[in-house]
């Protein structure tokens, strides 16, 4: 700052080197910095904040707009800088993106609760959250833009235009790029018109809804996207834990003096569940965690065995105490006792694994007074911005400065925090020298969080003309919301329903994963729907039309899936066609069709179609990519994955015996409708998933006449239900 006058204008406040940043948060331009009027406060201000800022512009026209939101492969850092772009009226070709500081005050979005900020990228919330949060930000700034223009000419606000970083004067045809600006920008004499301004009507819309290339992918093409397990720090030593395979299981190290007298060796950190090696170089670290022999105590996992465990959820299905009730609609005891039929069935999944392609990593350099610290770290971030950092170390969270990566998949793992605080652990014993702490593969998949395994019982009440007049739904599990959620019925007319989540734990760690709960409950929900349609003689098609009545949103989705998956024309032979919906923020009906080999019991999904309704699409060739990774992640997990568990050790290690979909079974092509829509967007990450199973198991019903309840459908479980 050279300005020496005690009073700085509105002017000056916002220059700052190279260019302009504006100070914009959710409630427009930062209060403590409009306010300011003493020359050394402002200056530690634009210090404090000169990150803190939605978008700042430099003297050449370049336009640098902050990303909140964590990057894991679903493209946020295109989707929320187009929303603040398209308000802004910026040249897009001229727009850099960057990761905004992990400052939720600043950069959170509405959370859960009245009032609160979150900066949390997870339950497909990220779009939907910041929708009108990036536009409003971006129609201050451009309001800002253009005041200054009508001050700078002296003419009527009102007889300005915008576009591609330029304002216009219409009357004379006069116009001054955004850059040129820079010189002559004020705030508004009333800071009150930036909270009113007006955002754009989707019909002019310039950015959003158009084919704009991902703005990270390049980088990730040639190798100069950097993730936290690229970072390397002058000092840097490295750590790695031994967790064992029993969850819960404390370690007694038997042979410390052994370990300590190896070459390579820094230092070794025991953990309540784990033993902690530091060593000069990852080799070594490894070498030396081989080398570790460890008395490993009980658990709570100790003797289960989860192949046989179903037969206790049975039992707990027919006569536990319900947990929590979910859904209470009408009176389903009325609806079952009157009925003139009742379907029941169960339906299972097993563990499944998250799989991310990075494994988990953080880097954190701890200064040499530990009174602050520095995180490196792809996360999904989460209530805590600063990703209990500040706990361990002792610190304010001011502090702790946290440099959010890219993300290598995330899929929910990485909302966890247990990498970074183990990292933190470590780095806090070698302050000032920074530590890499790793997990190998073998790690994760041993001591990882799973979606958790599950039965669902479902009983469906008809009358005597065979219209469903109850549905009553019971999940028996670990992890409340992991097994239960999903269970929601609201779009099909239903008089009476009720779903309700009885508990069963075996101590084993469990996690959001793509989708949380809705892939095995809507399975089960949409698989029993095609055995009432089949029971009835009716096409499954016809039976969600009677029940999508009252939900246009559901019901568009069917219609337009049953057009462009041909659903009415004779089947190839050897083939069959199975559909299901699923409503994950947004709405999509899938429809799949497969074939399956009698001899090995396997399943080929050839073709997959997916119509989805999801408001506004913001970037419609991501949504399409989006939609065709969880169609791919939803045949992977239904037909392969499983994580078994025998005396309470996972028996599973890497992927030569956690089997993921290969390139040779990915179907032949999946196609994508888009449904047009003014609404807010819906979340799109976690809608296909969960409709995959349930889509196969209605084709593989269609096909064969036979029935699939139990996920993953492995060649063995295909066998035996054709055998049965």
């Amino acid at each position: 700052m050279t300005q020496t006058s005690k009073t700085i204008n509105r002017r000056h406040f916002l220059k700052s080197s190279g260019g302009v940043a504006f100070f914009i948060g959710i409630s427009g331009i930062l209060p403590q910095l409009m306010s300011c009027s003493d020359t050394k406060v402002l200056a530690k201000q634009i210090e404090k904040h000169k990150l803190t800022a939605w978008v700042q512009l430099t003297k050449d026209g370049q336009i640098i707009i902050y990303n909140p939101a964590a990057e894991m492969g679903q493209g946020s850092m295109t989707a929320l800088p187009v929303l603040f772009a398209e308000e802004m009226d910026a040249d897009w070709s001229k727009v850099n993106v960057e990761f905004s500081p992990q400052n939720s005050d600043v950069y959170g979005s509405p959370g859960w609760s009245p009032g609160s900020k979150l900066m949390f990228t997870v339950g497909s919330r990220t779009t939907n959250s910041y929708y009108q949060l990036m536009r409003k930000a971006g129609a201050q700034a451009r309001y800002i833009l253009v005041y200054s223009a009508a001050k700078h000419w002296g003419v009527n606000i009102s007889e300005l235009s915008t576009a591609e970083s330029l304002v216009t004067h219409n009357k004379t045809n006069k116009s001054i790029s955004y850059a040129d600006l820079i010189p002559f920008l004020e705030m508004p004499a009333n800071p009150s018109d930036l909270s009113e301004v007006n955002l754009k009507d989707p019909a002019e819309f310039k950015l959003i809804g158009k084919e704009i290339p991902r703005t990270e992918i390049p980088s990730k093409v040639d190798g100069t996207a950097q993730f936290a397990i690229d970072l390397q720090l002058p000092g840097m030593v490295y750590g790695v834990l031994e967790r064992g395979n029993l969850h819960g299981a404390k370690p007694t190290l038997i042979n410390e003096k052994e370990i300590l007298e190896q070459d390579g060796i820094v230092k070794i950190v025991p953990f309540e569940y784990a033993i902690g090696i530091i060593a000069n170089s990852l080799e070594k670290a490894l070498q030396l965690k081989k080398m570790l022999k460890i008395e490993w105590s009980d658990a709570q996992a100790s003797g289960f065995n989860s192949d046989e465990v179903f037969t206790e959820y049975e039992k707990i299905a027919a006569g536990g105490n319900t947990e929590k009730a979910i859904v209470e609609k009408g009176n389903i005891k009325k609806a079952l006792g009157s009925a003139a039929r009742i379907y029941e069935a169960d339906y299972k999944n097993d563990y499944v694994y998250h799989a991310q392609m990075e494994p988990l990593n953080a880097v954190i350099k701890v200064a040499e007074d530990k009174n602050s610290a520095e995180v490196w770290v792809g996360s999904q971030q989460g209530p805590d911005t600063k990703l209990g950092v500040p706990d361990i170390l002792g610190i304010p969270p001011e502090n702790v400065t946290v440099h959010l990566q890219y993300l290598g998949g995330g899929f929910g793992r990485r909302s966890m925090n247990d990498f970074v605080e183990e990292c933190a652990y470590l780095a806090k014993e070698m302050a000032p020298q920074p530590v890499k702490l790793i997990w190998t593969r073998e790690d994760d998949l041993t001591y990882g969080a799973y979606r958790p395994m599950s039965l669902q019982r479902l009983q469906v009440a008809t009358d005597k003309n065979g219209e469903i007049t109850g549905f009553s739904h019971c999940v028996v599990g670990d992890g409340g919301h992991l097994v239960a959620g999903g269970v929601r019925n609201d779009y099909y007319d239903i008089p009476n329903q009720f779903a309700e989540w009885r508990k069963a734990s075996h101590g084993i760690r469990l996690k959001h994963w793509r989708s949380v709960g809705h892939a095995p409950n809507k399975f089960a929900i949409e698989c029993m729907l095609d055995d009432i349609a089949k029971s009835q003689k009716l096409d499954p098609v016809a039976l969600r039309r009677k029940l999508m009545k009252n939900s246009p949103k559901a019901l568009a989705t069917l219609e337009k899936v049953v057009e462009i998956s041909g659903w009415e024309d004779p089947p190839i032979a050897g083939r069959a066609k199975g559909m299901a919906f699923a409503e994950h923020g947004s709405f999509g009906t899938g429809v799949c069709e497969i074939s399956v080999d009698a001899t090995t019991g396997k399943i080929n999904v050839h073709r997959f179609w997916i119509a989805l309704n999801a408001g506004v699409i913001v970037q419609p060739d991501n949504v399409k990519a989006q939609m065709e990774g969880g169609v791919i992640m939803g045949i992977s997990s239904s037909l392969q994955e499983k994580i078994s568990i025998m005396d309470g050790k996972i028996q599973q290690s890497n992927f030569n015996d956690y089997k993921l979909l290969r390139m040779n079974d990915s179907p032949e092509s999946i196609e994508v409708a888009l449904l047009k829509s003014t609404e807010t967007p819906e979340g799109v990450g976690e809608t296909a998933t969960p409709m995959v199973a349930g889509a196969i198991a209605n084709a593989f019903l269609a096909l064969t006449g036979k029935t699939l309840r139990h996920l993953p459908f492995t060649q063995e479980r295909v066998l035996e239900a054709l055998n049965s």
